[in-house]
């Protein structure tokens, strides 16, 4: 595999600024923002932040190894691409290449149901080694439809979405009047305008889409009407009939993302989950919530063993991923850093990702003497 690290982006604030530049203004701000104030968003970062590890200098050290085993597939590093909706408004064919990156890395890689690419796609890019997240469809039928084709395309581990009950209130998507294709204002076309990158590449590619959805929608709607056409078409609460039906159709590894008490992760287990995401949607559902890692360093403690825990949501670094697995959880997912990197540097951004992660995890665990991935725990001041 090629090396794609780009030494003029050492961090995720380069690689920020660097999307910033080549994005128009919406694409970025749907990337980058929370909802309401950005409170819970900015929580998210600050207290993982406070989380501190012990080195240790004297002794014997025989080297480290992020390798993990996951639902019973071993992996080269301790976090996955998180499945994330409109990654081709974004950029024109991101979600085809942070598939194709997470390949090269051997890292999974999770599709949502509203990604800009099929689960058929993405199954044959990955050679069906891939995760698929669902938005729970209001119809059984659908669902079916849905947990078939995955099954089919390859996909053994299953995401069902709990966080999403409702459409959050997001300001800048208000304001933007974000869509797809976007809202044709005259500020949104000057931010295209001064895109150009962006904007010739969605003309090579065309109109981003729903692609595993398209099938299921009906010709000809405007934008109005597709938006009340996907709002029928998915009931975001889950229930315990849903996630049992779920649990009963799918043969594969099922975990449930969006757990941050105790009451719903009993349910988890309850069910025979295989595992759970620690998660609040990125800090993009509830502006007053905790932060992932305080969910995390509650639930650690009673939940651990019973089912495998990760976690997602203010991870920006490798050291961000040492601090969560120190806390307790057995694996992370990422998903704004792998896109700020596809918006800076496109087809390559997400290696240049996953290397650099990796290459902060290895300095983080030499520098506290860890030599597995599974031993961060040890490391923990506090």
């Amino acid at each position: 595999m090629l090396d794609h690290f780009n030494s003029e982006y050492p961090t995720l604030s380069h690689l920020m600024r660097g999307a910033k530049r080549r994005m128009p203004g919406f694409a970025y701000d749907y990337l980058s923002g929370g909802c309401f104030s950005d409170v819970n968003l900015e929580r998210n970062a600050v207290e993982l932040r406070e989380v501190q590890l012990q080195p240790r200098y004297l002794g014997d050290f025989s080297g480290a190894s992020q390798c993990v085993e996951l639902f019973g597939k071993e992996y080269d590093a301790p976090f996955g691409m998180a499945p994330i909706g409109l990654q081709g408004l974004m950029w024109p064919r991101a979600c085809e290449y942070l598939a194709k990156a997470s390949v090269d890395h051997n890292i999974p890689f999770c599709l949502s149901t509203v990604g800009t690419a099929s689960i058929e796609a993405v199954g044959e890019i990955t050679g069906g080694d891939f995760w698929f997240q669902l938005y729970h469809p209001a119809e059984d039928s659908l669902c079916d439809k849905l947990l078939e084709r995955a099954w089919d395309a390859g996909c053994r581990t299953l995401l069902i979405l709990a966080d999403t009950p409702t459409f959050a209130y997001r300001p800048r998507e208000i304001r933007n009047g974000l869509s797809i294709p976007p809202k044709m204002s005259l500020r949104n076309i000057l931010q295209m305008c001064r895109s150009p990158r962006w904007s010739i590449g969605q003309l090579r590619e065309g109109v981003p889409e729903f692609k595993t959805m398209k099938d299921y929608v009906p010709d000809g709607l405007s934008m109005k009407h597709l938006a009340q056409f996907m709002n029928k078409t998915f009931s975001g609460r889950l229930s315990h009939t849903r996630i049992a039906r779920i649990r009963d159709k799918w043969k594969g590894h099922l975990v449930i993302k969006g757990i941050v008490n105790p009451e719903d992760a009993e349910v988890a287990v309850s069910l025979g989950l295989d595992g759970m995401v620690v998660s609040n949607h990125g800090g993009r559902q509830l502006d007053r919530g905790q932060s992932t890692v305080r969910s995390l360093q509650q639930l650690v403690p009673e939940f651990k063993g019973k089912l495998t825990i990760l976690m997602d949501s203010g991870i920006e670094s490798g050291a961000d991923v040492a601090s969560v697995l120190a806390s307790g959880a057995d694996f992370t997912l990422i998903g704004r850093a792998p896109m700020y990197g596809v918006g800076a540097l496109g087809e390559y951004g997400g290696h240049h990702v996953f290397e650099m992660f990796k290459r902060q995890i290895q300095q983080v665990m030499e520098q506290v003497a860890c030599e597995r991935v599974g031993d961060f725990p040890k490391h923990l001041i506090g």
